[in-house]
C-alpha cells in the first residue's frame, strides 16, 4: 500500500531512512546528470538504463520513480552551480564523457572535492524540497508546521518549504554511500562532514517571503511563509567555504574518529566549514591520469591580476592574443507602431588564450 506521510523532523529521518533504504552512490547519482530535460526516469525501464547501479539500487529506483527526477535535476543543478562558481579558475568543473562528472578530481581528498560533495547534497535537498511545495510528490508538500501569528505581528501562510524533508531524504540519500566499509575512516569522515555543511547552506538561510493584503495595495494583513534561497546564493555561500576550508586529519579521540585541523593553531572547524585532507594539484598541466585537463587553450584576462588573469591562469607558460570583428546591435529605435529599428555596429575585440 501506499506509505504513511511522514510528519516532523525527527520522525522524517526515520521514514525517509526506511523508504529509501538502498540508494544510489555518489558517482551513480551523478550520472543522472547526464539525461536530457525530457529524458525523465519516468518508470522501470528507465531506472534498467542508468548506469552504473547495482541490482538493489535498481530496485529501489522502480519502487521510488516518482522521487528520481528531482534526484536527477538536482544532480544537473550541482554540475551547474560548480561550473559557474569556478569558470574563472584552473580547475573549473570540466567535464569528461569518459570520466565520472567533475573528473577523478573528486576522488581525492581536495579541497574541490570538498565543494563538490557539499554542492551535490545541498542541490539533492534544494530540488526534492522544491518538489514537495511545488505538490510533484505525494509523498510530501508544504510545510505545515509553521502557522498561525508571529512574534512580529504577521500571518504565517501561503506554502512554507518543506526543507526539514529535503534535508532529511538528501541526508538519507547522498550519505548512505559513505557508511559502506572500504573506505578510508578519514575519507568518510571528510564527505559526510560536507554533505552535512552543503546542507547546513540551504538550512541556516532560509529566508520569510510576505504578501501585503488591503484597499489600494496597503499592508493591512500581511501574510508570509518560509522559502529556501536562490541556489546560486547558496553556491555563493559554499565557494566562500571553499577558500577558507580547513586541511583536517581524522585522529581518535576516546572511542571515536573525528577530523581535527591538521595545524593545531588554526581554531577547530565548525559544522558549516569545508574540510579537505589533502593539498590541491596546481591544475597547470593535463595528466589523464589525475582527470586534470590542464588550462592550455583556457581564455584568460589580461589585465587581472587575479587567478583568473593570464599569468596564473596560464602558469606562466604565455598566452596567445587574437583579434576578431563582432557584429552588435545598437542605436535602437522604436518607430510607431509597433516594431523597432537598429543598426548594425562592428568592433575588435581581443581574446587571450594561454599556450
Amino acid at each position: 500500500g501506499s506509505p504513511r506521510p511522514c510528519m516532523g523532523q525527527a520522525v522524517l529521518k526515520k521514514c525517509v531512512k526506511s523508504s529509501y533504504g538502498g540508494l544510489f552512490t555518489y558517482y551513480s547519482r551523478m550520472y543522472l546528470a547526464r539525461l536530457s530535460s525530457t529524458g525523465s526516469i519516468s518508470d522501470g525501464e528507465s531506472c534498467e538504463r542508468l548506469k552504473g547501479l547495482v541490482p538493489k539500487q535498481v530496485q529501489v529506483c522502480k519502487r521510488h520513480v516518482d522521487m528520481m527526477d528531482a534526484v536527477r535535476r538536482g544532480a544537473r543543478l550541482a554540475v551547474d552551480e560548480c561550473q559557474h562558481q569556478f569558470r574563472n579558475r584552473r580547475w573549473n568543473c570540466s567535464m569528461l564523457d569518459t570520466q565520472p562528472i567533475f573528473g577523478k578530481v573528486v576522488t581525492q581528498g581536495t579541497r574541490e572535492a570538498a565543494f563538490v560533495y557539499a554542492v551535490s547534497s545541498a542541490s539533492v535537498a534544494f530540488e526534492v524540497t522544491r518538489a514537495c511545495s511545488s505538490g510533484e510528490l505525494h509523498k510530501c508538500g508544504c510545510d505545515r508546521s509553521v502557522y498561525g501569528s508571529s512574534p512580529e505581528g504577521f500571518q504565517w501562510s501561503g506554502c512554507s518549504d518543506n526543507i526539514a524533508y529535503g534535508v532529511a531524504f538528501s541526508a538519507s540519500f547522498v550519505d548512505v554511500h559513505e557508511r559502506n566499509k572500504g573506505s578510508s575512516p578519514g575519507r568518510v569522515l571528510m564527505n559526510l562532514h560536507n554533505n552535512e555543511a552543503g546542507r547546513k547552506a540551504i538550512l541556516n538561510n532560509m529566508r520569510v517571503e510576505c504578501k501585503c493584503h488591503g484597499v489600494s495595495g496597503s499592508c493591512e494583513v500581511k501574510t508570509c511563509w518560509r522559502a529556501m534561497p536562490p541556489f546560486r546564493v547558496v553556491g555563493n555561500i559554499l565557494k566562500e567555504r571553499f577558500d577558507g576550508a580547513t586541511e583536517a586529519e581524522p585522529r581518535r579521540v576516546g572511542s571515536t574518529r573525528v577530523l581535527v585541523p591538521k595545524n593545531p593553531q588554526f581554531k577547530p572547524h565548525t559544522e558549516e566549514d569545508l574540510v579537505y585532507l589533502e593539498p590541491s594539484p596546481d591544475f597547470c598541466e593535463q595528466d589523464p591520469r589525475s582527470g586534470v585537463l590542464g588550462t592550455a587553450g583556457r581564455h584568460c584576462n589580461k589585465t587581472s591580476k587575479a587567478i583568473d588573469g593570464c599569468e596564473l591562469m596560464c602558469c606562466g607558460r604565455g598566452f596567445r592574443t587574437e583579434q576578431a570583428q563582432v557584429v552588435d546591435r545598437c542605436g535602437c529605435r522604436f518607430h510607431w507602431c509597433c516594431y523597432v529599428r537598429c543598426k548594425q555596429c562592428r568592433r575588435t575585440v581581443e581574446t587571450h588564450t594561454c599556450r
